[in-house]
Parts: C-alpha cells; sequence; structure tokens
C-alpha cells in the first residue's frame, strides 16, 4: 500500500504540479477543520458473545486498531484487547470467570458495598510485621 509521503514524491517526479496543488489545496482543507477535542470516556456496553465475534471480525477483516474498534462499538479498549488475546467472552457460559467477575461485582453494587480499596504502603507494612522475623544470621570472612 502506497503512502500519501511516497504518492507525493511520485507526482513530483513526474512533473505534475496540478495535482500537487489540488493535494496542497486538500490538505489546507483538513488543516482548517481539524480540531483537538478532549477525549471522551466511553461508556461500555454489557459484552456478549455476539459482541465478542464482532470484535473479532472486525479485527480480522479491517486494519482498524484495537481502540477504533472499541469506539465504534461502544466499548472499552481493554475489553477489545481481551477478546483478541485471550479469547474473552467468545462463549455464553455462566462460569467462565468474566462471568463469574461480573456477577460478584453486579451482586456487590447491588448491595450497597463499596469495592476493595488496594492496599497502601503502610497498610502492606503492617501485614508484614504481624509475621514471624526471618533467621537474619550473617557469615563472617572468620567462620569460613
Amino acid at each position: 500500500m502506497t503512502t500519501l509521503k511516497e504518492f507525493e514524491e511520485a507526482l513530483r517526479e513526474q512533473g505534475m504540479h496540478m495535482a500537487l496543488a489540488v493535494l496542497e489545496k486538500l490538505r489546507d482543507r483538513d488543516r482548517a477543520k481539524r480540531t483537538i477535542a478532549p477525549a471522551r470516556r466511553v461508556t461500555g456496553r454489557k459484552m456478549t458473545p455476539d459482541l465478542a465475534h464482532r470484535i473479532l471480525e472486525l479485527h480480522a477483516t479491517t486494519n482498524m486498531t484495537q481502540q477504533e474498534i472499541a469506539f465504534k462499538l461502544g466499548v472499552n479498549q481493554g475489553r477489545v484487547n481481551e477478546v483478541i488475546k485471550r479469547g474473552k467472552w467468545l462463549t455464553d457460559d455462566p462460569e467462565a470467570p468474566e462471568a463469574i467477575a461480573r456477577d460478584k461485582a453486579l451482586a456487590r453494587v447491588s448491595r450497597g458495598e463499596r469495592t476493595r480499596s488496594r492496599s497502601t504502603p503502610s497498610a502492606k507494612r503492617g501485614k508484614q510485621g504481624s509475621r514471624k522475623p526471618k533467621d537474619q544470621t550473617q557469615l563472617i570472612l572468620g567462620d569460613l
């Protein structure tokens, strides 16, 4: 597949100055319309086997990135990665690890429980303090 830069160089080599002028006008038009919009968070749809198969189909038949597939289908890019790399969500099995995790999370939310917080370094130190101290005997050169 030829890149736009290669196409432009070929036009220049052939002396097609009118085509180069048209190309430059198109670039100027595109630059004028281009804006930098803030990133928007995509709220995900519920993953289903049909949606997972659609992700695999888009991945196999197009040159779309995972982010583009996610945006098109309205899911999180991480979910697209899970389907492509790990084959998750391809079956409707309620015993699948991802289905179990989803159901547990939904149950916690419906009970109004907070999600588990990550332990802080001070909390980790407190856990380590309850362990038995390791034997920290050192050898001295004279012991050998």
